[in-house]
């Protein structure tokens, strides 16, 4: 009885799929036409709003899961071809599979760096354990309820205190709590708050977000790339001329080249920091600013989350907010290149070829709507278990700073959902870039 129950249990869900699938695509073709003769650039911008990425997945996973063409799609590093994978368990089985599918930053990491690599451009590797295990001693798990979420909850309140009837979100928030954490945790605040912010995420651009190899893009993230460089090899410098007694982190990896660790030399210690601080700033703002935006298209579930910062009850606040995430996450897909001839979904009806050179599109917006993984995918629910989202990644390479953002982002909305009244005074602007750069609401 239980083997037909869950027979039949599946044989719904995958009806489902496929009518969902239909509806999907009917609602984006009547959202597609009309951008057809406003040229190009409207109809990607169409095409990548959240709520329309989510069609598209809803179509591909129904009707071909994992797709596999002859086509580069991603210009910006070598490849034979594109797979778009879909379903939770493929995407899953991509990220797991280290060896088959690798990561590409290295060549751009190097670029930044001025000639090492950074863990996250690293394969599993003696290195790369060695790396990342100084710096998980360096920046501590257990520093995020004494240290961290303190020093992102003083700065968001102030600054929200600092606005009266609207606030430009990113500009006046979302980016100035994570430069604060660069200087009041990392010890590294840069010659200005200014700086940092332009450093970081134009660098940022060019890593992990630019797959077409823009040269104007390059020239700008390799400029602010150096100029980044300098200001912490000087800091390291006049840190060791002049020691201090604080406990951030780059006295904490100062200590460690003390005992004599290996890689906590001076360029180690710089090459990690800049690592680890392009991955800060853009995307806590981002993510911020998408679950707010999320929460505002959902007056019960803006309700509950405004509820909820109210009572202080944190918990409740952070399942609003990465529920809400979850509909807009920072990174729609992660990529990855195939390093020989392979299989994914080995013995399904889905199972393809993935040819060696191949770039893998593995979509964990797509995986976190997945219907055969995700219990009622499209609707809103604060009860979900954390293994239901993959926001920043997922295994070997998956954000090294999860643990930060998951106490960082409620605390930085917090004090603004405590406003009454909170409401949009326009969509976001991006300002030609891949990041919220204006977003203004109203706060009363």
């Amino acid at each position: 009885m239980a083997i037909l129950v869950g027979f039949f249990s599946g044989l719904a869900v995958r009806l489902g799929m496929l009518a969902a699938s239909l509806g999907a695509a009917a609602t984006l073709l009547a959202r597609i036409l009309p951008s057809l003769s406003a040229g190009k650039g409207r109809l990607i911008a169409v095409l990548t709003t959240p709520e329309n990425q989510r069609r598209v997945f809803t179509i591909l996973r129904a009707l071909s899961p994992n797709l596999v063409l002859s086509r580069r799609l991603v210009t910006a590093y070598d490849s034979t071809g594109t797979a778009l994978v879909t379903r939770f368990s493929d995407v899953v089985e991509v990220l797991d599979r280290d060896a088959d599918f690798a990561v590409v930053y290295e060549p751009k990491m190097r670029e930044i760096t001025a000639g090492s690599n950074f863990f996250l451009g690293m394969q599993d590797s003696a290195e790369y354990t060695r790396d990342v295990s100084n710096m998980r001693l360096a920046v501590r798990r257990s520093d995020v309820d004494g240290i961290v979420i303190p020093l992102a909850a003083e700065a968001a309140t102030a600054l929200v205190s600092a606005c009266s009837e609207q606030i430009d979100v990113p500009q006046q928030l979302t980016l100035r709590v994570p430069a604060a954490l660069l200087s009041g945790y990392f010890g590294t605040g840069g010659p200005s708050e200014a700086a940092m912010i332009a450093w970081t995420t134009v660098m940022f651009w060019y890593l992990f977000i630019d797959l077409a190899g823009d040269a104007a893009l390059r020239e700008r993230a390799l400029s602010a790339a150096a100029a980044c460089r300098d200001y912490l090899d000087t800091a390291i410098s006049q840190r060791k001329a002049s020691p201090t007694e604080g406990d951030d982190v780059l006295n904490r990896c100062l200590r460690m080249q003390d005992a004599g660790l290996p890689g906590m030399d001076d360029l180690g210690i710089r090459n990690n920091l800049i690592g680890l601080l392009i991955g800060l700033v853009p995307t806590l703002s981002e993510a911020c600013v998408q679950a707010l935006d999320q929460l505002l298209d959902r007056p019960a579930a803006l309700a509950g989350a405004q509820a909820a910062a109210q009572a202080n009850d944190d918990a409740m606040l952070a399942a609003y907010v990465f529920e809400a995430l979850r509909f807009a996450p920072i990174n729609p897909i992660i990529y990855r290149r195939a390093t020989r001839d392979t299989v994914i979904a080995r013995n399904t009806l889905r199972q393809r070829r993935v040819p060696q050179g191949t770039m893998v599109l593995a979509a964990n917006l797509s995986a976190m709507f997945d219907p055969l993984a995700i219990a009622a995918p499209q609707a809103f629910r604060t009860n979900r278990p954390w293994s239901a989202y993959m926001l920043w990644g997922y295994g070997m390479h998956g954000c090294f700073g999860a643990h930060i953002n998951r106490a960082v982002i409620p605390q930085i909305l917090k004090p603004l959902l405590k406003q009454p009244g909170l409401r949009r005074l326009g969509p976001i602007d991006r300002a030609g870039t891949p990041f919220p750069v204006h977003f203004t609401v109203s706060l009363g």
